[in-house]
């Protein structure tokens, strides 16, 4: 059984429907309430890849009160790639033939309430865990910027397109109706201090150890919007980082 104790939570899988309805509607806090996204009468986020995936919650020791969660969706390869979230928006077909295991995190948030940073930081070492007990070999997903327009994310999205496209061998197609090309209709040179203001957090952390990202984001206007797919291979992670995210899963 997944667990991991560190500071003041506990790190465990959904164990029940009750846990993955818990899950839910923190996803409904932080992706959908106050945020301009499509509202739901029963105050779940939730969608059909919730019933192929595990769901990690991060719970207070003390009062038991859920503070993150995210999924993951174990492939065993490439060949699996079009079973994936990501592929419901992206061209995938570049790592079709992908050999090693992948591992998709989706639905990453934290309780809008909480503030500690050790959340994200026992939040990844959880991951790292997994990841290292599971042998995989490529994680992935979609990193989302709250909002709809690209303006308000042009620096971020410039800082991406110099920096940190993936190689072309992976990168994916546009598949969605609505997308932003931002690597090919951004000339500006980012102002780092802005992007990084305006970077998510998830996608920090993903860039940090390596990441890359797509050529455009997709526009999602029922969550209120733009995502990119990112991906990290774990041989490509700096030893250093290892290192970090290790000390914390130990």
């Amino acid at each position: 059984m997944f667990k991991l104790l560190k500071g003041r939570y506990t790190v465990r899988f959904a164990e029940s429907r009750s846990d993955i309805e818990a899950a839910q509607r923190l996803r409904y806090l932080a992706f959908v309430a106050g945020t301009g996204a499509m509202a739901r009468e029963d105050g779940l986020e939730a969608d059909d890849f919730d019933a192929l995936c595990r769901h990690v919650l991060i719970e207070e020791r003390k009062s038991g009160r859920l503070v993150c969660t995210y999924r993951f969706l174990d492939l065993e390869g490439g060949a699996q790639i079009a079973q994936s979230y990501a592929a419901q928006f992206y061209g995938l077909d570049g790592l079709a033939d992908y050999e090693g295991r992948m591992l998709e995190m989706g639905r990453f948030c934290i309780h809008p309430e909480a503030r500690d940073p050790d959340i994200l930081r026992v939040a990844w070492g959880a991951m790292t865990r997994y990841v290292d007990e599971q042998g995989v070999d490529l994680l992935f997903g979609c990193s989302s910027f709250h909002g709809t327009e690209w303006k308000e994310h042009a620096d971020a999205l410039a800082m991406l397109k110099h920096r940190h496209l993936g190689p072309k061998r992976f990168l994916p197609k546009v598949k969605a109706p609505n997308v932003f090309k931002f690597a090919a209709r951004l000339r500006r040179k980012p102002d780092a201090r802005r992007a990084m203001l305006k970077m998510p957090p998830l996608l920090k952390t993903y860039l940090m150890m390596g990441g890359w990202v797509s050529d455009h984001a997709v526009v999602d206007p029922d969550l209120n919007t733009m995502h990119v797919f990112t991906g990290v291979e774990i041989k490509s992670i700096p030893p250093a980082r290892k290192k970090l995210l290790r000390a914390v899963a130990g």
